[in-house]
């Protein structure tokens, strides 16, 4: 990883206009290049890593190398394709930095800051003239300075030091991740894999609370459905190809009266108070197929039904426990608004 890249992306790149995907496309082929701005991820390592698609990825490359942040070079070994190699142009964003830097600005023609990426006229190659920027001595293979991908190798790269408005998406993101937990009834962790498409909608400007209307939506449209449950995982329900129009529906459904969650419990007017200890032990009975001692009530009866269209029994501990108490709620609002009518 190159600290200094990482710097010049996150001042430079941000100063001259780039945002969204292609600074975080920026900032990843930093992390993973040396001082040169040489590196190999894959594709599907950087689209997995900024939360955005592949297609995504592979346009935003093409205009940054338009652009001439980059020089993208194709790789094959034999009839195979390799990871593409990147070259960042070090110049272009050690003069971007420099426009951000006012208390200490970078020289252009300092020796000590002069890359050793830049070579004579005579060693461009065709590739690289139309792009403004040379590549580095060595000729652009990285394996004369390193043995694996760094794609490959899960461990050569540390995360750079997150900026205070890194740590501040990264708190709520794990703020959504809990109000998730909480909803649904999983225990995710707050690991990369499950925060980082919510880092991704917050970093695009989108809010906390929006992040949270999403999942309550979908936990009323999708927790009752075994199949359409396993979505609600934050690698799925925050993916960019879909969130917005999640969030679209999710505001409608807002506007409409839709009920309100507070610690874990959905109220609303004129809703019914749900005994929870009668709840859990009829799901107790429910599960294991214990017959009570007294009859069961018609409350009981009527959710034991619900609950066996819906194939409780074979969910996911976490999904059933969710099923069931909706469904129980369901069934007691039905069976209020029955008596009141």
């Amino acid at each position: 990883m190159s600290v200094k890249l990482s710097a010049y992306v996150w001042d430079g790149c941000a100063a001259a206009g780039l945002k969204g995907v292609k600074l975080l496309i920026m900032a990843r082929l930093a992390d993973f290049s040396n001082d040169d701005g040489i590196s190999y991820p894959g594709v599907d390592t950087i689209a997995r890593q900024t939360g955005a698609g592949r297609s995504t990825v592979i346009t935003a490359i093409t205009e940054l190398q338009s652009d001439g942040w980059l020089v993208r070079e194709e790789r094959r070994k034999g009839n195979r394709n390799k990871t593409n190699l990147y070259y960042l142009n070090v110049k272009k964003l050690r003069e971007a930095a420099a426009g951000f830097y006012s208390d200490s600005p970078v020289s252009e023609h300092s020796e000590s800051e002069r890359s050793k990426s830049e070579c004579s006229e005579s060693e461009r190659s065709e590739n690289t003239k139309n792009t403004g920027f040379d590549r580095p001595e060595s000729g652009g293979d990285p394996s004369v300075n390193s043995k694996q991908d760094p794609s490959d190798n899960k461990t050569s790269c540390q995360p750079a030091a997150q900026t205070d408005a890194e740590v501040e998406i990264t708190d709520r993101a794990k703020q959504a991740l809990k109000h998730l937990n909480l909803i649904t009834g999983s225990r995710y962790q707050p690991a990369n894999s499950s925060l980082e498409n919510m880092r991704a909608r917050l970093r695009e400007g989108h809010t906390l609370e929006e992040l949270q209307l999403v999942i309550e939506y979908k936990q009323v449209h999708w927790g009752d459905s075994p199949k359409m449950a396993e979505y609600l995982r934050p690698a799925t329900l925050f993916q960019p190809a879909k969130f917005e129009g999640y969030l679209l529906s999710a505001t409608k459904w807002a506007k409409s009266g839709r009920p309100i969650c507070v610690n874990g419990k959905w109220t609303a007017d004129g809703e019914v108070e749900v005994d929870t200890a009668e709840r859990d032990a009829a799901y107790r009975r429910f599960i294991s197929g214990v017959t009570a001692s007294k009859a069961p009530t018609d409350l009981e009866k009527l959710v034991c039904t619900e609950a066996s269209k819906a194939s409780v029994r074979g969910m996911r501990s976490d999904f059933a426990i969710s099923t069931w108490n909706r469904i129980w709620k369901e069934c007691a609002q039905r069976r209020q608004g029955g008596k009141s009518a």
